[in-house]
This record gives C-alpha cells, sequence and structure tokens, in this order.
C-alpha cells in the first residue's frame, strides 16, 4: 500500500476549484482529494495475467505523472487516482482561446474548474497506454471491476435542486454546470425551456379538448347517431355475426367529437407554429447561456486534439475519412432494420385479427366490446414490442457505429444519435401510421372482405370512426411511457442502491467516501443519450399526430415537470458521477428536432385530411347539405350527414346470410364509405371527395410550412446582445493589438 503522505494540498471550497499549480506553503496538511478511483474485486488477484496487467498499468500511470494510493476492505480493493497538475497547466496553453479576455502573463489562472479536470483524466485514463490497454478495456477484462471520479461538493445541489419538493423552482443551470459540466447543464437547461414552452401548447390542447364538451349534447351529428335507430350498420367482423344499430355507438360519436372538430385543424396549424417558435426562442437562449459560460468560439475539434496531446505528446489527430462501400453497406443494413420496424405493426395487425376471434370465442361476456378490448390489448402489446426493440436498436445502432469507423468521440455520438433515433422512430410510430392511414381501408366492404391466410377477415375501425381507434392507441402508449417508464426509471436504480447500501462503509472517511461512490449505480458513456431520446420520443408524440390527441402537450407538461427532478435526483443521489462533457450546444438533437416538426407538418395533414372527418363533413355542408345555396337559420347545415355518409348494402348480396343474426328482418344495412349500392364501386362523391382531401392536404402542408419560415425568419437565432457583446471582444483585442508596443512600425 502506498502512501502520499510528503505532498500538501488545498481542500477545496464546495465548488471545487482545485489549484492548478502545487502550493508549498501551508503548514498544515489537508486531506487529499483524488480525481479518480480504481475497484478491484479481490478474487481476481488470484489470477497472475490480471495482476499483471493491473501494476503495468498503474506503473504507466505513475510515468505519466499520477500518483495513487491503495485502501483496501474485506472485499475490495481501492485506488485513489491524483493526476500531475502540470498536465492541467498544459491543457490550458493548448486551449487558450480569445473569447474571454486577452491572455498574458496575468491573466493566467490559478485554478481549474474540477468538471474540466474529471474530463481530462478519464480523457487519459481512456486513451491507449504503451501497452495498448485502456481503462475501458481493462474494466471489460474484468483487471477493475470499476473506475469513476468521485461525488464531492454536491451538498447545494441536493438541497437546491435534487429533490421533490423543488419541482416548481427555476433550476440552478450554472451549479449544474460546475458540477456536471456543459452538455448536462445544456440538458437540463433545453428540457427547462422546452417544459416552460408546453405550458401554452397545453393550455390551448385543453381548450380545443373541452371545447368539444360545449357541443357535447348539441351536435346535430351525434342528434342524428342517437336518434337512428331504424338504421342497422353491416357486421364488421367474424366475431360480431349480427346487425347493429346504430343508435348503439351513441356514447362514442360524443366521445370522439371531443376531438375531432373543428378547433382541430386550428390547434394542429398552431402545433406547427408553436415547433418551430420553440426551437428558434431555444436557440436565443442555447447563445445567450454560451456566451455567458465564454464557449461561443469553442472549437470541439482543437478540444479533441488537444486532450490527444495531453495524453500523448505524439499524438496525431484522425483525419476524415469516407467509405462509399461503408456508407452503402450502412444504408442497406438500416433500411433492412426499418422493414423489421414496418413488419412488427404487420404482427401488430395480425395479433388484432386474431384478437378479436380469440376473445369473441373466449370471453363471450365481452360482447359489443370486443372491438375496444382489441385496441386496448393492441397498444399493450404494442407497448411491451418498443420495449423489446428499444434493447434491439441500441444494439444494432451501436454494431453500426463501430463499423462505420468514425474519427472521433463527438462524431460516434452524432451517428449513433441519428442511426438509434431513426429506429426508435419506426418502433414507436409504426402502429400510429398503420391505425391513422392504412386501418380500414384495404379490407374491402361487405360482401367482399380481404382475409387474412383467406380465414380471418381483417379488422376494422371503431363504428364512429378511425379517430377512436388513434385516439386510444396514444393515450395508451404515452400514458405508459409517462407513467410506468418513468416508475421504473426512478424505482429501479433506487432499490438497487438500497441493496447496495445495506453494509455499512468503513470507519475511515477517505475510504468510506470511496465505498459510498461505489456502491451507486453505475453511469455508462450514453447515460445522458438514453435521456435525450426519452425526450425527443416524447417529443413526437407532443406533435406528430397531436390532431388526434390534443391532450399530448398537457401529459407532456406533467410529465417533464417529474422528469426534471427525476433525473436530478438519480444523477445526485442514486448514481455514481457522470463524466463532465464539454459541448455547446445540444448537438445533432437539434436536427432531430427540426425534423420532428417537419413530420408534425405532414402527418397532422394526413390525419386532418384522410383519417378525422373534417373534410366529409365541410363538403357535406356546401355542396350536398341544407346550407348548400346559404345558411338557413330553421335548419342545421349538417342536418342528413349522417345518412349522407353512411353507404347502403342489400343484405341479400352476402355470400352466406344465414350465419348473420336477424337477416331475415334486414334487407339493407350501412357501413362508412361511399360506395355505390349497386356494383360496390366508388361514387362519385367518393372521388369528388378524395379530390378535395388531396387539395386540402397540399394548401394544409405549404401553409404550415410556410408560416415555420417566416416564423424562423421573424425570429434570430441569435440574440442582438449576444453578437454585440462578441463583436465588443473582437474590436477589444484587435485594439489592444493595435496599441502593442510589438505592433508599432519601426
Amino acid at each position: 500500500m502506498r502512501g502520499e503522505d510528503s505532498l500538501r494540498i488545498l481542500v477545496p471550497t464546495e465548488g471545487e476549484s482545485l489549484p492548478l499549480m502545487d502550493i508549498n506553503t501551508c503548514e498544515t496538511e489537508a486531506p487529499e482529494l483524488w480525481d479518480y478511483v480504481f475497484v478491484v474485486d479481490r478474487r481476481t488477484q488470484r489470477n497472475p495475467g490480471q495482476v499483471q496487467r493491473q501494476r503495468q498499468f498503474l506503473e504507466e500511470l505513475e510515468n505519466q505523472g499520477f500518483r495513487y494510493k491503495a485502501m483496501e476492505d474485506q472485499e475490495k480493493e481501492f485506488f485513489g487516482i491524483r493526476a500531475d497538475n502540470r498536465m492541467f497547466d498544459r491543457y490550458w496553453r493548448l486551449t487558450e482561446t480569445e473569447d474571454t479576455v486577452p491572455r498574458g502573463e496575468l491573466s493566467r489562472p490559478t485554478s481549474i474548474r474540477a468538471t474540466n479536470r474529471i474530463r481530462i483524466v478519464d480523457f487519459v485514463l481512456n486513451s491507449k497506454m504503451a501497452a495498448g490497454d485502456t481503462l475501458q478495456d481493462l474494466v471489460k477484462d474484468g483487471v477493475f471491476e470499476a473506475g469513476f471520479p468521485l461525488h464531492k461538493g454536491e451538498e447545494h445541489l441536493k438541497k437546491k435542486w435534487a429533490r421533490w419538493r423543488s419541482m416548481f423552482q427555476r433550476q440552478p443551470i450554472s451549479d449544474i454546470r460546475d458540477y456536471f459540466g456543459e452538455k448536462v447543464a445544456l440538458y437540463f437547461a433545453w428540457l427547462g425551456w422546452y417544459t416552460y414552452m408546453l405550458v401554452p401548447a397545453a393550455v390551448i390542447g385543453l381548450i380545443v379538448f373541452l371545447s368539444g364538451f360545449s357541443q357535447f349534447e348539441a351536435s346535430q351529428i351525434s342528434k342524428e347517431i342517437c336518434k337512428a335507430h331504424d338504421i342497422y350498420m353491416c357486421p364488421r367482423g367474424d366475431h360480431n355475426r349480427r346487425f347493429q344499430r346504430l343508435s348503439d355507438t351513441c356514447a362514442y360519436a360524443k366521445l370522439t367529437h371531443l376531438f375531432d372538430n373543428e378547433g382541430t385543424v386550428l390547434f394542429a396549424i398552431f402545433m406547427a407554429l408553436w415547433a418551430t417558435v420553440f426551437l428558434e426562442l431555444w436557440k436565443r437562449e442555447r447563445a445567450r447561456v454560451v456566451l455567458q459560460w465564454e464557449l461561443y468560439g469553442w472549437d470541439e475539434d482543437q478540444e479533441e486534439m488537444a486532450l490527444g496531446l495531453i495524453s500523448c505528446p505524439d499524438h496525431q489527430p484522425q483525419l476524415h475519412q469516407h467509405s462509399y462501400l461503408r456508407s452503402t453497406v450502412i444504408l442497406l443494413l438500416s433500411l433492412l432494420m426499418i422493414c423489421l420496424m414496418i413488419g412488427m405493426a404487420h404482427v401488430l395487425v395480425v395479433y388484432r385479427v386474431l384478437a378479436a376471434a380469440l376473445f369473441n370465442s373466449a370471453l363471450p361476456f365481452l360482447g359489443e366490446q370486443v372491438t375496444t378490448a382489441v385496441v386496448v390489448s393492441g397498444a399493450l402489446v404494442h407497448y411491451v414490442i418498443i420495449l423489446i426493440m428499444t434493447k434491439i436498436n441500441k444494439y444494432v445502432a451501436l454494431k453500426l457505429c463501430d463499423f462505420e469507423k468514425p474519427r472521433t468521440f463527438s462524431e460516434r455520438e452524432s451517428k449513433f444519435t441519428i442511426k438509434f433515433f431513426t429506429l426508435q422512430f419506426f418502433a414507436h410510430f409504426s402502429s400510429l401510421i398503420y391505425i391513422a392511414f392504412i386501418l380500414g381501408r384495404i379490407n374491402g366492404h361487405p360482401g367482399k372482405t380481404v382475409r387474412l391466410a383467406g380465414l380471418w377477415k381483417l379488422e376494422e375501425c371503431h363504428l364512429s370512426g378511425c379517430m377512436m381507434d388513434l385516439f386510444v392507441q396514444m393515450a395508451i402508449i404515452m400514458g405508459l411511457k409517462q407513467t410506468l417508464s418513468n416508475c421504473v426509471e426512478y424505482l429501479k436504480p433506487w432499490l438497487a442502491h438500497k441493496c447496495r447500501s445495506l453494509r455499512a462503509p468503513s470507519q475511515d472517511p477517505e475510504l468510506g467516501h470511496w465505498q459510498r461512490n461505489y456502491r451507486l449505480n453505475p453511469v455508462y458513456t450514453f447515460s445522458l443519450f438514453n435521456e435525450f431520446m426519452e425526450m425527443m420520443i416524447q417529443y413526437g408524440f407532443t406533435t406528430i399526430f397531436v390532431a388526434a390527441f390534443p391532450l399530448a402537450p398537457l401529459l407532456a407538461l406533467f410529465s417533464n415537470l417529474v422528469e426534471i427532478r427525476l433525473d436530478a435526483i438519480k444523477m445526485v443521489r442514486l448514481q455514481r458521477r457522470l463524466v463532465p462533457r464539454k459541448a455547446k450546444d445540444i448537438g445533432t438533437w437539434l436536427q432531430v428536432l427540426e425534423i420532428i416538426g417537419v413530420l408534425a407538418v405532414i402527418a397532422n395533414g394526413m390525419v386532418i385530411a384522410f383519417t378525422s372527418e373534417f373534410i366529409p363533413r365541410v363538403v357535406y355542408k356546401y355542396r350536398y347539405g341544407p346550407c348548400r345555396r346559404g345558411a338557413q337559420s330553421e335548419v342545421d347545415c349538417f342536418t342528413g350527414y349522417v345518412n349522407h355518409s353512411l353507404s347502403v348494402f342489400y343484405t341479400k348480396d352476402f355470400q352466406d346470410p344465414a350465419k348473420i343474426e336477424g337477416w331475415e328482418n334486414v334487407t339493407e344495412c350501412r357501413y362508412r364509405d361511399y360506395f355505390s349500392a349497386q356494383d360496390s364501386n366508388f361514387s362519385e362523391q367518393q372521388w369528388f371527395l378524395l379530390a378535395i382531401r388531396l387539395a386540402f392536404l397540399i394548401l394544409f402542408e405549404h401553409v404550415a410550412l410556410c408560416i415555420k419560415l417566416i416564423a424562423a425568419w421573424f425570429v434570430p437565432d441569435v440574440p442582438q446582445s449576444v453578437k454585440n457583446e462578441v463583436l465588443k471582444k473582437k474590436y477589444q483585442r484587435l485594439e489592444e493589438k493595435s496599441c502593442s508596443p510589438k505592433s508599432t512600425d519601426v
């Protein structure tokens, strides 16, 4: 066991600014602060090869200026690692920029941020040593059980931030940056801004939803459905072999009107504008924060090269390369995975068809609620598939990134982000796309239905329309994602930490501190990435298909209020300290947000045009209804719409009408579509309606995208105050250079 008793180091304050240069004027010795801790399972000491690699790694660290101290308990051996301060002096010289003030001898800092110190040490430890090993390699091979930086000075974050009672308080972004680094601070700054901007969207979405209540009883369409006792609907599946009165769907018709009304179109356009304004205002907020942190001109490539030179004086930067062969292989494999995701949607189709037949035979008490049970159970199955495919998608995305051989860690993270998000997008939204645009449109019509494997009839939409199915699917998946997933996200590390903390720590203060950090939950390279991905999927649910679920922003708002504190508690109280990362923006996630905004415009336009009843209602009002020649005060403009929107099918044309209960008393039944009763071909109304749907889709998308472009132009990405501050600093540097004696002409 080694001791370092001859070194004197000042103990930093809570902010953890550590001395850049050794200070030898102290008369009393203070407790030493360690940058990193390695943990060794003593059982591995029985393997001579493991012990040899461990000693060789520690010796190489000593040669690079590191010092270490070993301590042990009954099961583990701990090594505290501390880097030579000259390493950080070299980092300062290599990364010196002109962003803050002109550099001179007096501007040289006397301390280095703990976040920078940990980041530099972590980079060196995970760079290849002379023997070719990195810390990650040694942990993977079992030479070390773990390696992590220590929590120190987090008490103020526990009191101000990482607790549930602080849910409605402002986040201390500067303190988060001082402890976890810029990347984590930017994540919480973005999440806080996103939550703040959700307030108007949630309020307007709730108003749109509640506005349906004002017409809950007054809607002419609902009134006609509730009074349609003499209209019989055709059997919709093999599980329901009887005619059903249209009036039996009265309650569902009223519920559908809550989210399928005229306000839906305006809300969809508003959300397109909201998404653009949110992004533009975030860019402005980010610019202010980055300028305050003196990172406005920070260069990531320069940072990577500087760290490489600190780790190895002979370091050479990796050059940019591109392989068309690798790109082609990755593209083909990605398309194969996307096809698999789409195939999972077809699995759900098969499940819903088989579940309908099973529920009808095994659960006869469900009666007319078989369709509802199938929709709900299908959503639950989809949620389970999402959980399974998330693990598979992450593995595939990592393998694709390794095959692509990215140049730097940041480039690897960016490529991984694109691949993983693409796969996750199809995993989450494939079933919603099927319900919104395919369900009920490929199953034929009564008397000539499309069957799966020639046996089971394909599922149809609910009698009240496909918007009800889409609403239920989104409500269940988003509800489970925001409740069950958050509970698991918190309870799993909390219970694991409690179990690991049952054994009391050592009486030695230093060893006890190391043990408490070791017993926290481990963190990984992409721990923060997982939080970003969770929020991006939620953002997709909040904007894409919001026309079918106007309560999505409200659910997201409540979820984010919990998510901020949940993530804070995990990072500060339940997990080992994240290795700080330097950043001046949220990286590729900004492009992901912009792509989601464009997809939201397209998806919502298609939902309004093809899934909702908005277009058929408008066409009927102005072309076929009683108001086509002008409004009439004594007649509602939608009078007769229900009868107009239902096609007629003569029961004698069923292939085997005797199998349908009550067929002898019903001569004709109705179904939702615009077919001719004589030849079962599309009627003139269907072709006219299709043309109007396409025209509306084109008009809606162009108007919404133009609004987005105008909003993006109207709101500058960078505030003028930030531009002026940068301009002043540039002028100040030029002025000082021009006045410098060295710059005067001889």
